[in-house]
Order: C-alpha cells, then structure tokens, then sequence
C-alpha cells in the first residue's frame, strides 16, 4: 500500500514540476518547441510518465527510508516529538515573520534564495532548541500544574477542617488569641454579628466592670483577626425566631457543622446534648495542669478562709484553688501541704488538702 502511495506522490510531483520547467527550458533555450508542447495537460503528462519511469527505481528506496523515519519516530520520547514539532513550527513563523520585508527587495531570485534559507534555517534552529529544551519545558507545565495541584489540595484540606464558632465567654476570657497563636487550633474562626452585637451591649453598660469585659472582648477579636495568621469569618446572619445567644449558637454550629468553642458550662452540656461537639477552654487549661495524686506535698500560699471550720484556702501558681483543713491559722503564710483528694469539673479542679 505504501509502494502505491509513493508512487502516486512521485506522478504528482513529475506532473506539478513539468508545468513549471516546461516554460523555464523554453526561455533558457531560446528555441521553439513543438506546438503540442506549449499544451499544459501534454506537459503534465509527460512530467507524470517521466517520474513513474523513475519511481519504479526510486519507490523501493524511498519505501526503507520512510520505515526508516518510522522507525526512529517510534523510538523517540513524546516529549521530543512533541516540543520538537512545537519549536520547529515556531521557527517557521518568525521565518515568516522576517520573509515579509524581503519581498520589498527588487532582485526577484535573491529574494526567493533569501526567504528559503531564512525558512530552512529557523526551522532547524526551532526544532533543536524544542529536543534539546524539552525538560526546561515540560518542568514549566509540571511546575504550574503542581501548584495547581497543591492548591486544591490545600483549599480541599480546609473545607475538611470544621470551622471554629467563639461564643461570648471565650472571647472575654481571652485565652482563646494565645491558643490561636501557638497553632493548636487549625482551619477557619468564625464569629457570628449577634455574638458581637451582645459584646457590643456590654462594652457600653454602665457597670464599669461589664463595660471592662466588654471591651476587652472586642480587643481580643482585633488581635485575632490582625495580628494571627488565622481566616476569620464574620458570620452575618442571624436567628430571628430565637432570642438567646446560646440557642442561636447551637443552631449555627448545626447549620455549620462546627465546633463551638466556649466556657459556658450550661452551653456546653446543652451542645453535647444536642450531639454538637464542643471545646471548652477549661477542659483544656486542666488537661494541661500537672497530674496530682493523693499523698504528694505541694507548697501553696494560704490566702483566706475556707467554708468549713477551720478550712483556709490557697492558691497554685497556676490557678488552681487547695482547699486546706486546719489552714485558717496559717492564712497570709505559705505551706506544705499533703494531698489528700481531688476534685475534677468542667468548671476547674479543686484539690483538697491538709497541713503537713
């Protein structure tokens, strides 16, 4: 099949060329010709008789060297065929490109020569910087689709991450900034507009203490959404057929499916009967406290006095409140004390104690 199709292209070929050198030979020649060889369709004939002659010699060799050609094309890596192709018609347009102004040159034949060599040369000169800049190439599409890649793969990892909804006690408390800050809490911080409307309510009370709260709460949100490199959302909507914060919180958490963070013990044990996942930052503080066990000694500094009689109350460095029997005559001192049980809530640790 491929014999036939060789010779073909050779019958077309003769057939093409002959129209064109027929007239060329008659002016180079300067005689007259036979009158049937001014006729175009003799011409074409005898170009095509001519090359089929020549193509039963030719068929065979030109038949191995397009196998040839097959062959190493096979051989050779996509890429380098590819980018190959991809430089060699690159060439050819800036070939083009450059061949515009030579047709202004009057000289016809320089032209033509000039636009040929300019044409053969840039095509060569593309297709080798195409072979030989494959892997500076493909690393460039790599690279790019690599980013993409890492991209979504980021941004999927983050709709995996729950969102974090603060209530109004954990932003007053203001532990929740330093926890943000040291990278224990991942994903997107969400606080609702109501929870900053009642944050709001309080900052303007009359009650200088209420108003400190409230204040410091909005200070907390500042340095959370300036100053840590965490996504925070403000969540614009709201629950009008619920009037409490709380309720609105859990609804929001349900519609978001997110973590409710808070210190409010009440909320907590609502959410976690309402199947929400909640963080309280006091079940955090105490699971981060020393472990005390019953019989070790620890220095405190007894401040006041118990309800019990004779119960003093001391203080560790951390916070956590020893209830001291037979403490109250050593309240202002500081003491060693045995431990003697202890007391673990969601709302703290009391450990109880008595004078070594």
């Amino acid at each position: 099949m491929i014999k036939r199709i060789v010779q073909v292209i050779y019958i077309f070929v003769g057939s093409t060329l002959s129209l064109v050198l027929f007239p060329l030979v008659d002016k180079l020649l300067k005689t007259e010709m036979p009158n049937i060889l001014h006729n175009s369709y003799v011409q074409a004939l005898s170009g095509a008789v001519i090359f089929f002659i020549l193509s039963l010699w030719l068929v065979d060799p030109t038949v191995k060297f397009i196998k040839y050609i097959e062959e190493k094309l096979l051989k050779a890596p996509i890429s380098m065929i590819l980018f190959g192709s991809l430089g060699l018609v690159f060439g050819l347009i800036l070939a083009f490109l450059i061949s515009l102004p030579i047709d202004s040159i009057r000289l016809q034949y320089v032209s033509s020569i000039i636009q040929i060599v300019v044409t053969i040369l840039l095509g060569y000169l593309g297709f080798q910087v195409g072979i030989k800049k494959r892997e500076e190439l493909l690393s460039l599409f790599t690279l790019s689709s690599r980013a993409a890649k890492k991209k979504a793969a980021e941004e999927q990892e983050n709709n995996d991450i729950p969102v974090k909804i603060l209530d109004t006690s954990v932003i007053i408390d203001g532990r929740i900034a330093d926890i943000c800050q040291t990278g224990f809490i991942e994903g997107t911080i969400v606080i609702p507009q109501f929870v900053l409307a009642e944050l709001q309510y309080i900052a303007d009370s009359s009650d200088t203490l209420k108003r400190n709260r409230g204040r410091r709460g909005l200070d907390i949100l500042n340095r959370i959404q300036k100053e840590l490199a965490m996504k925070v959302e403000i969540y614009e909507g709201d629950f009008e057929d619920v009037p409490e914060v709380d309720a609105k919180l859990v609804k929001l958490a349900k519609l978001r499916n997110g973590i409710l963070v808070t210190n409010d013990f009440n909320l907590n044990k609502v959410s976690e009967l309402q199947q929400i996942k909640v963080w309280n930052i006091n079940d955090l503080a105490n699971a981060i406290k020393p472990v005390v066990l019953p019989g070790e000694v620890l220095t405190a500094f007894v401040v006041k006095e118990g309800k019990e009689k004779l119960q003093g109350v001391a203080y560790l460095d951390d916070g956590t409140m020893i209830v001291v029997e037979d403490g109250k005559e050593s309240i202002g001192k500081r003491i060693d004390t045995v431990v003697t049980s202890v007391l673990q809530t969601s709302a703290g640790r009391m450990i109880f104690a008595k004078v070594k």
